[in-house]
């Protein structure tokens, strides 16, 4: 069972849901996900006792690893940070809840939690463990996990409502907001933003962004008409689903140039985040972000009809399994 590629195979799409949720980094969690097939081509029989169980624990808990080690450079980041987007398809199957975990504005309300408290949240309240194969998976006692998983809570309150959007009131506000933005109309703008409005840049301190968030209808129709005006070249867009929110790729020269998502109410957008870091934008070709909006990943029978075809490409050494963080 162990080191055997078809159990991993089963278990790929779940991995790199975790991960990325995680961590809000495409790159990141396709990292992660291979070194936990190296880890796992290596161990010990007795030291799996579900392939699912082992493999959940190391992607875990490299995981934490990984944000602990980060936090610096988080902290030194330019400007606002945004999750690394990722085109999800639109499953009718996803439930509310397992869609909204994958939305900017909760991988952003994640940023409160520690590493621990991250995990435990999202394996808790996003992918249904219980506190037992919790406390396992993150090397913790049952009554610590759910310790943090309350203090988690608490600092997960406050999240934006989400709102029942027809798909032609979808359609109809994106094809207005591509279009005005584009053209640079101020004007129409107006029309399309919700009057609480927030704009969220990231460009990573590599390409021109706003480095703060933009509050309210008139500074962010300014802002995006100026930035038409300024900067106009051009363009086409692709409009896709980015994050399971509607979303559009804007390429300049052949080149993925920003990232649009936008969230909105029946009667306006009222959230904009603008991705056009190109760091963050070389992960956008990956083939499973089907698995972040999946029901079927969290489900605790076989995950065998979740398998991926093709195995991950192969590179670098095997390494010791992490020990508990």
């Amino acid at each position: 069972m162990a080191g055997d590629p078809d159990s991993y195979l089963q278990h790929r799409r779940l991995l790199f849901s975790l991960a990325y949720r995680m961590l809000g980094s495409v790159q990141d969690a396709e990292d992660i996900v291979q070194d936990a097939y190296l880890r796992w081509q290596t161990a010990a029989r007795d030291a799996v006792e579900t392939p699912r169980a082992y493999l959940s624990t190391v992607v875990t808990r490299l995981c934490i690893d990984h944000l602990r080690a980060a936090r610096t450079r988080r902290e030194q980041y330019v400007g606002t940070w945004l999750p690394e987007p990722l085109i999800t398809p639109d499953d009718g199957d996803a439930t509310p809840a397992f869609t909204e975990s994958l939305s900017m504005a909760f991988l952003l309300l994640l940023e409160r939690l520690t590493p621990a408290e991250r995990a435990v949240y999202l394996l808790r309240e996003v992918f249904e463990r219980d506190y037992r194969e919790v406390a396992a998976i993150v090397g913790k006692r049952e009554a610590a996990c759910r310790q943090i998983a309350a203090r988690a809570r608490r600092h997960m309150t406050n999240r934006p409502a989400r709102y029942p959007v027809t798909t032609a009131q979808r359609d109809a506000l994106m094809a207005g907001f591509l279009e005005a933005s584009r053209t640079g109309d101020a004007s129409g703008l107006i029309r399309l933003l919700r009057a609480e409005v927030t704009l969220w840049s990231d460009g990573g301190g590599k390409v021109a962004s706003a480095r703060k968030p933009v509050h309210g209808l008139r500074a962010v129709s300014r802002l995006l008409a100026g930035v038409a005006r300024r900067y106009f070249e051009p363009a086409s867009f692709h409009a896709t689903t980015v994050n399971g929110a509607p979303g559009s790729i804007r390429h300049v020269a052949g080149r993925i140039q920003r990232v649009f998502v936008v969230e909105m109410a029946p009667d306006g957008i009222h959230s904009i985040y603008i991705v056009a870091n190109p760091d963050k934008l070389r992960g956008l070709g990956g083939d499973l972000g089907p698995a972040c909006v999946d029901p079927q990943v969290i489900r605790t029978t076989s995950l065998a009809d979740a398998t991926r075809e093709g195995a991950d490409r192969a590179r670098g050494v095997p390494v010791n399994r992490p020990a508990a963080g």
